[in-house]
């Protein structure tokens, strides 16, 4: 299988590096604004969050590095991404301000990790920060809630279709390929993982480092090289 996605014409990318999407939710207890010391911010607890993660987790995982060839290279390390922070009465409203202190707030985060970590330690990371908060500081409570699991895959450079793409690019673009790791994940989860069908590769013409940008485009004349390139593929998997 050969899954089409925008990470350069003259690039075979072999997998993807794994992720986990959560929610940590802190909680507090309401009261008047005017009277906020009667009250617990969960506000404030999950700013605790944050601080611990900026102090603790960041540092962590800038040292953590992979052997994998991803690209660009500052996705070689694990990373997390804050997605969004909700928290108070007013969440998705437009209206005047609640005079409450917040009883509730929510954090969505992304965290991609590399094959050489395990889904286990990528969860234990978070869950002993929110531990140590719990224990440490005054009224803090949390959940978390999962909401996505995605494991590191990698063809080898020696299955079927990826050498096919590779004499494709050679004869199209006369240069030597170039074998990467997408910072993101896609579709070969599912291809690897449920359909047990690991000769599968993506590629496609477009800029990676412009995904899911505003100005995200490709270009025409890397679409038809890179039509070219995968018809070329294509005649030396079925001519087998």
């Amino acid at each position: 299988m050969i899954i089409p996605e925008p990470l350069n014409k003259d690039r075979i990318c072999l997998g993807h590096r794994g992720g986990w999407w959560g929610e940590i939710a802190t909680h507090g207890r309401i009261a008047h604004g005017s009277m906020p010391f009667l009250g617990d911010s969960a506000i404030l607890h999950m700013g605790a969050v944050m601080e611990e993660f900026n102090d603790k987790l960041y540092p962590l995982l800038a040292s953590k590095t992979t052997q994998m060839p991803v690209v660009p290279d500052g996705a070689k390390q694990s990373t997390i991404n804050i997605n969004s922070i909700h928290g108070g009465e007013n969440e998705g409203f437009d209206g005047l301000p609640a005079a409450c202190v917040a009883d509730s707030c929510r954090l969505i985060f992304d965290r991609r990790f590399l094959i050489e970590e395990s889904m286990d330690e990528v969860k234990n990371e978070i869950t002993t920060i929110l531990e140590d908060l719990r224990r440490n500081r005054d009224g803090f409570s949390y959940s978390i809630k999962n909401i996505n699991e995605i494991y590191p895959t990698m063809t080898e450079k020696s299955a079927a279709v990826p050498m096919a793409l590779a004499k494709g690019i050679e004869a199209v673009l006369s240069k030597t390929p170039e074998y990467v790791i997408s910072p993101g994940s896609y579709d070969q989860k599912h291809i690897s993982r449920l359909g047990h069908m690991h000769n599968c590769v993506a590629y496609g013409p477009g800029i990676l480092d412009l995904a899911h940008q505003p100005d995200e485009y490709v270009g025409i004349d890397d679409m038809l090289d890179s039509a070219k390139i995968m018809a070329s593929a294509l005649c030396e998997l079925l001519a087998e």
